[in-house]
């Protein structure tokens, strides 16, 4: 019996999340706005009024109300779209004849959110979801999620420019380096390429190319993680099966490439003694310097944070 409270009680606490993301997810008000209306006691949780920021409640079980309307949890949902070309991926419309990826939807879902972006003149499969976690996931680049591009380039490609591609080139100061990189076909006046990304770069197909002296003619991405474009038609839509939207949430939990190959990046290394030190030296001390060693610095200039300084 002890045993499967322990359990409910830690299955309460996972499913628990703050009252003001709550709201804000619900598509009433931002989080700052939900945090106001708290503190005017407009909210209630269980007919109680829910006054501290960082109050929790698990939106299962506690009725939420707002000046005595029921606020319910908005169900999560995300999408894939075949983006034509021409269409931003953007909610903002800066003049009346844009055309946005948005709009290829049914109007009562304009709280799904494009989940990464692609440029106007690429085409192609793009993510939309009002799921924010789920989104920082997928867009973040430590977690490296896979991003499958085919690119048909103006001129013939050779050897030598794929060896040039799988070794990464430089523009503007950052490093370009695709993770794979296969020649479909190539002619006289083309060349199609395939290519997987994992950092998600700002137009890095296109400088990838255009720093070996070619031009994207267009470029189509074909793959997200798990998630293939397959055979839907430009413009079109469907949901995310329940399968797929587990297979792409493994695929964002994963190690990141690389990861436990090389440095730690993460951990700080075992401790290194500065230069101009001894063995013999006296310790200095946080305040000052020891008088036995008047050379040493009273003020720390190693760049390394107070938890990391190595004293000899």
């Amino acid at each position: 019996m002890e045993f499967r409270w322990l359990a409910y009680r830690r299955h309460l606490i996972a499913v628990q999340v703050r009252l003001h993301k709550f709201i804000a997810e619900a598509g009433v008000a931002s989080r700052r706005a939900a945090e106001r209306l708290m503190r005017e006691g407009r909210v209630l949780v269980n007919g109680a009024p829910a006054l501290e920021p960082g109050f929790k409640i698990n939106p299962t079980t506690d009725a939420v109300t707002l000046d005595g309307r029921p606020i319910q949890a908005r169900a999560r949902r995300t999408v894939a779209l075949h983006k034509p070309r021409g269409v931003i991926s953007s909610k903002a419309r800066q003049t009346p004849k844009q055309r946005l990826v948005t709009d290829c939807l049914p109007p009562d879902w304009s709280d799904l959110y494009p989940i990464g972006r692609l440029d106007r003149e690429s085409e192609g499969l793009l993510l939309l979801t009002n799921d924010g976690e789920f989104c920082l996931r997928l867009t973040h680049p430590r977690y490296g999620v896979l991003k499958k591009y085919v690119a048909t380039v103006i001129g013939k490609l050779g050897l030598s420019h794929l060896d040039q591609l799988r070794a990464g080139v430089t523009d503007r100061g950052e490093l370009l380096r695709p993770q794979r990189v296969r020649l479909v076909s190539a002619n006289a006046s083309h060349s199609v390429v395939e290519l997987d990304l994992t950092e998600g770069k700002q137009h890095e197909v296109r400088r990838l190319f255009a720093a070996l002296g070619f031009a994207v003619e267009r470029l189509q991405r074909i793959q997200i993680g798990p998630v293939k474009l397959g055979e839907l038609p430009p413009g079109r839509w469907r949901v995310l099966a329940p399968t797929e939207l587990e297979a792409l949430r493994r695929s964002a939990l994963q190690e990141p490439p690389g990861a436990g190959t090389g440095p730690a990046t993460c951990r700080p290394g075992p401790p290194t003694r500065r230069r101009g030190f001894r063995a013999s030296d006296p310790v200095r001390k946080e305040q000052g310097t020891s008088p036995a060693a008047p050379h040493a610095a009273a003020v720390d200039t190693s760049g390394r944070p107070p938890s990391t300084r190595v004293k000899p």
